[in-house]
């Protein structure tokens, strides 16, 4: 029986406890799954027809349209998540008292308040005409103070020795920022800051508050604008929607992981240059060719030496 740094190894009987437990509990999942199923089709959300719907082109249009909207929304919050995440993680580590006590109340007020107040205020005070915008920047605004906390761990995770380092070497607080810690804090903390934009790909789904045509809106309106056998095809059109929130979740997320595994790979360190080569001196006395057969004739300097001698 062996020991982990967080709990210890099971023994015999609870090795065998636990393999009960998750045999009951998966028995359990899987009859709670039977039961489902068997209700929705005995109330007609299985059958066929609730299907079919979505070999109309019309319908694959509009969800075409939904998934070009909810990523034109994602794209614009990704990069004004990151970009604000990193101006609130320098602002919060200023040394100047006014920026970092406004970056501390930007943070935890916009953390504070719900995400879906945030995007409505917005588009109500703001932005009523462009429910992308008030969207994008809702999300940005959000998931901005997330990212600036986690960049913040990153530089805080960084060892003081090399920014101690950078400022012997005659760096200001800026180039030890840009070109020290970030970089270092980026690395280290990207596979939070990729879990992260998943969240913010996933909160597109609030757009629908403010009537946003993104993926959830469009199957709402796709369920309820359309009726198959005097039932409205809820069951059919969420499982639908649902399977490409997750087939994106996933392809961002494999998109992290080759990032993080490329990063791993590239190359650090500075490259040392070739040091030039020197022509080797030859020991006195030992010269050859037309100064060794001329003598003090044939080399100018040997010349004047021996003149002056």
């Amino acid at each position: 029986m062996s020991a982990s740094v967080l709990y210890d190894a099971p023994g015999p009987k609870a090795a065998v406890r636990n393999r009960i437990y998750a045999v009951a509990g998966s028995l359990a999942i899987l009859a709670l799954i039977a039961v489902s199923v068997v209700r929705l089709s005995e109330k007609g959300h299985l059958a066929p027809e609730m299907w079919d719907i979505f070999n109309y082109a019309g319908i694959r249009q509009n969800i075409a349209d939904a998934v070009l909207a909810t990523l034109k929304a994602f794209g614009l919050a990704a990069v004004g998540s990151v970009v604000l995440g990193v101006l609130l993680a320098v602002g919060r580590l200023s040394d100047h008292r006014p920026v970092r006590w406004f970056a501390i109340a930007f943070i935890e007020l916009f953390r504070s308040i719900p995400l879906l107040i945030t995007i409505y205020a917005i588009w109500v005070g703001f932005l009523t005409d462009y429910s992308m915008w008030a969207l994008a920047l809702g999300l940005s605004v959000y998931n901005g103070c997330v990212q600036a906390e986690v960049l913040r761990a990153g530089i805080n995770s960084v060892p003081k020795g090399q920014s101690e380092a950078a400022y012997a070497l005659g760096m200001g607080k800026t180039q030890v920022m840009v070109n020290v810690l970030m970089p270092q804090a980026i690395r280290a903390m990207l596979p939070t800051i990729i879990s992260q934009l998943v969240v913010t790909l996933k909160d597109t789904s609030l757009g629908f508050i403010i009537l946003y045509p993104e993926l959830l809106q469009t199957a709402r309106l796709i369920a309820s604008n359309t009726q198959v056998n005097s039932q409205y095809p809820y069951v059919s059109t969420i499982a639908v929607i649902g399977t490409i929130y997750v087939a994106m979740c996933l392809v961002l997320s494999a998109l992290a992981t080759w990032i993080e595994k490329r990063g791993r790979r590239a190359k650090t360190g500075i490259t040392v240059a070739a040091a030039a080569a020197t022509p080797a001196i030859p020991p006195a006395g030992s010269l050859s060719g037309p100064q060794a057969e001329d003598g003090p004739e044939g080399n100018d300097t040997i010349g004047k030496i021996d003149k002056k001698d």
